[in-house]
């Protein structure tokens, strides 16, 4: 897929590029941090639990777990874990 950049004032493409860059490998970053500090709460709460993430959001969605405080930071973190892996495959994806 191509994806085309409109640039607004006189800026060279080099110049645009160089910037893009910058800004992906900054939210690159951002991703890996989200990604470990989401991965180290399900982590945490799968060894108190004894259930993996992905058994844990089937059995929350289904209602069999009940309301404790637990359950929604992990249900926050599986979340964000799966969001922030969604969009660093996606900057991972992007040739510039």
């Amino acid at each position: 897929m191509t994806l085309t950049v409109g640039i607004k004032g006189d800026f060279t493409p080099q110049e645009v590029s160089e910037v893009i860059r910058a800004a992906l490998e900054q939210n690159e970053r951002v991703a890996k941090y989200k990604i470990k500090k989401y991965s180290d709460i399900c982590e945490n709460l799968e060894k108190k639990y004894e259930m993996d993430s992905d058994t844990f959001m089937e059995k929350f969605d289904s209602g069999e777990l009940g309301d404790d405080d637990d359950f929604f930071d992990w249900y926050a973190a599986k979340r964000g874990l799966d969001i922030w892996n969604k969009k660093l495959k996606i900057i991972l994806g992007i040739q510039i």
